[in-house]
């Protein structure tokens, strides 16, 4: 496909002269005097590259940029400024400007900030198609380990169970041990599988979809309640130190619980017996924190900057937990979905304390 290329500029002469310098060189080009008819020229070509003069009557350049950046955040937009303005295209950069060309400029200057611009566009778009290659590779490795996987591990399971029925009373005490562990391997293959599925089906547009006022306390009190019974058989206390109101986040509060039951979960794995895993949720300024502190094992330094990768498992812990090593990777994008972050700060042989930050929402619903 032929890159197009679109220059918006109220000054006839530098129309004119961008024009003839990439006479020739194959481009669909259109030209534009003005910000408002820079837009209608934007519809119709769909440009790769877009050229804005940041000084224009009427529109000016920072308000085209903006209008570019809605229309397709990918068009690669390089602006063009006098001298006594090259603050002004420093700050267009930080808007989403990729370059600045400042007047008055050679036709050489001009055709190698064409290339760079172009370059950096076949660049933006293979990024694009890579990534949605890499989430189709996803969307089939979940349909084969489903199919090809979990499939026959159920039919297996299934026929254990009947195994174990028809001989019932006819097996000997060690005999029906090695029938028990059976079924309690296939069960945890079964088990990381749909693990692995949650991993891959993690689906930001759609749990955004579900978004709506959610009250942190409801969360909590949801996730403890779900923990509950682990921490009983374990003796290790739950404590709930929330205010009154912890706040309000914009999210869906089964993902929210999902995460928080989590990081609940491990902490009261790790943790000795007689132990105490602490929650505290409070609004810091445009932020909910949400902190789980327990007071177990610990995590090593060592381990710490991998501790959310996917299939990472720490070397301390307790021998007698195994874990698939993808909990707090499947946690960390369920909290990047809600435009949050999550961090752990931990001591080995002390305890760690892993903290949710998500956007805060106002009284009056808003962020």
């Amino acid at each position: 496909m032929e890159n197009r290329i679109l220059i918006i500029d109220d000054e006839e002469v530098v129309l004119d002269s961008c024009s003839l310098i990439l006479g020739g060189s194959g481009y669909p080009l259109a030209t534009a005097g003005s910000g408002m008819l820079g837009l209608q020229r934007l519809q119709e070509l769909h440009p790769d590259l877009v050229f804005v003069d940041l000084k224009m009557p009427g529109m000016s350049g920072f308000e085209v940029l903006e209008k570019i950046s809605a229309f397709d955040p990918t068009v690669v937009v390089i602006v063009i400024t006098g001298y006594a303005t090259v603050s002004s295209a420093v700050e267009a950069m930080k808007k989403g400007a990729y370059d600045f060309l400042p007047k008055p400029f050679t036709p050489e200057e001009f055709r190698i900030i064409v290339r760079r611009g172009l370059e950096k566009r076949r660049l933006v778009l293979e990024t694009i198609a890579l990534r949605q290659e890499k989430e189709l590779l996803r969307e089939q490795f979940a349909a084969i380990v489903s199919h090809e996987l979990k499939a026959p591990l159920g039919a297996v399971q299934q026929n254990l169970f009947v195994l174990a029925s028809e001989l019932s009373g006819q097996l000997s005490e060690a005999q029906n041990q090695r029938l028990e562990r059976m079924q309690v391997k296939i069960q945890d293959l079964i088990n990381l599988i749909l693990t692995w599925l949650r991993v891959l089906s993690v689906d930001v547009r759609k749990i955004q979809e579900n978004f709506k006022p959610t009250a942190v306390a409801e969360v909590v009190a949801k996730a403890l309640e779900s923990v509950q019974p682990h921490a009983v058989r374990k003796d290790v206390a739950l404590v709930s130190a929330l205010p009154a109101s912890p706040g309000f986040v914009s999210g869906d509060q089964g993902t929210l619980v999902e995460v928080l039951v989590n990081l609940l979960g491990n902490a009261v794995k790790y943790s000795r017996v007689g132990g105490q895993v602490t929650v505290r949720a409070e609004t810091v300024g445009a932020e909910v924190n949400i902190s789980v502190a327990d007071t177990g094992v610990g995590i090593s330094r060592e381990d710490l900057p991998h501790i959310f990768d996917d299939f990472y498992r720490g070397q301390a812990g307790l021998a007698s937990d195994q874990s698939s090593g993808l909990g707090l990777a499947i946690a960390r994008r369920l909290v990047e979905a809600h435009n949050g972050s999550i961090t752990v700060e931990s001591i080995l042989g002390q305890g760690s304390t892993f903290v949710i930050r998500l956007p805060a929402l106002k009284p009056d619903g808003h962020p």
